[in-house]
């Protein structure tokens, strides 16, 4: 960025004002906070502030350039896609398309619930069947001690009996029978693997278009970029706060909830699945961003997820 004197702002956008007046606004805007100085040597930047300004009082409507962005959605081929390919390449064309970087969060089902629990025998093996109230099963394969056999039966009975109870899909087991706590313990031993599994294939983020903010001269300064670098190597989907609203969120500096993103922007809207799973498109860029286009884009990434997921 290179700083623009007046007399260029007034020639280039055709003020009807002098350049003396236009500095004089400019001091003004400075001292509400709406601008700032980085240094003193330096021209004048818009402040956080002077961006939440924008975004909630004069952005403007989304261009041309976002219906064009529709129509290339409708033209691509993706319903029988495996999920990963179909988050990876929405993302890849929401960052060619805007320039910034763009991730997507796999949909997260906030209600899922223990439904059922079934146990099957097999030599020295148990087989426990994981049932949730979306009628999907999971297998949880354990070497069954010798002495859990007998119990396999009333532990199963004990469960089901629990589980017509709960509101909520969870096991009292305070209340497990002594006579049962050897099989007692073998079964939340397999409930809690399959809980850690499926948190594990939940949680996860595609994103694309590192190098597009690494290119933006905000981010010059690598120890500034460092923090969100790091981020992204080790958990990616805290870029994009569970935030479930189709209109979109927009995060400017110090209001995002991670320090790591202090000198960014984040744009995000959710999308929602047929089985109540709820994701996130978002784009990273400085807080210098087209955000009446990202904003636009962004909804209709997750729109059409939204579609293709339901």
């Amino acid at each position: 960025m290179e700083p623009v004197g007046s007399k260029t702002l007034v020639q280039r956008f055709g003020l009807q004002a002098s350049s003396s007046t236009v500095r004089s606004v400019m001091g003004a805007l400075e001292q509400q906070g709406f601008l700032l100085q980085p240094h003193p040597s330096a021209g004048r930047i818009p402040s956080p502030m002077g961006y939440r300004h924008f975004v909630d009082c004069l952005m403007p409507p989304p261009g041309s350039s976002v219906e064009l962005l529709r129509r290339e959605l409708a033209a691509m081929s993706l319903q029988w896609a495996a999920l990963d390919d179909l988050l990876w390449q929405l993302a890849r064309r929401l960052t060619d398309f805007t320039g910034l970087m763009s991730l997507i969060t796999k949909p997260v089902s906030k209600k899922l619930m223990l439904k059922d629990v079934r146990l099957v025998q097999g030599g020295d093996r148990l087989l426990v069947m994981l049932v949730d109230n979306l009628n999907e099963a999971t297998n949880v394969n354990l070497r069954l001690p010798c002495e859990v056999t007998k119990e396999l039966g009333p532990i199963e009975t004990w469960v089901s009996d629990q589980l017509s109870k709960s509101k909520n899909g969870g096991l009292d087991w305070s209340s497990l029978p002594p006579q049962l706590h050897l099989s007692g313990s073998v079964l939340r031993e397999a409930i809690k693997s399959h809980n850690k599994l499926r948190e594990k294939a939940e949680v996860g983020a595609v994103f694309y278009g590192m190098s597009r903010l690494l290119a933006q001269p905000e981010f010059s300064d690598s120890k500034r970029f460092q923090p969100l670098l790091e981020l992204m190597d080790s958990s990616p989907e805290s870029v994009i706060p569970n935030h479930d609203s189709k209109l979109g969120v927009v995060w400017i500096g110090d209001e995002h909830p991670n320090r790591a993103l202090v000198d960014c922007s984040v744009v995000q809207a959710s999308y929602k699945t047929s089985s109540e799973g709820i994701g996130q498109v978002a784009l990273v860029g400085p807080m210098r961003m087209a955000y009446s286009t990202a904003i636009g884009s962004v909804k209709l990434v997750a729109n059409h997820l939204g579609r293709i997921l339901s």
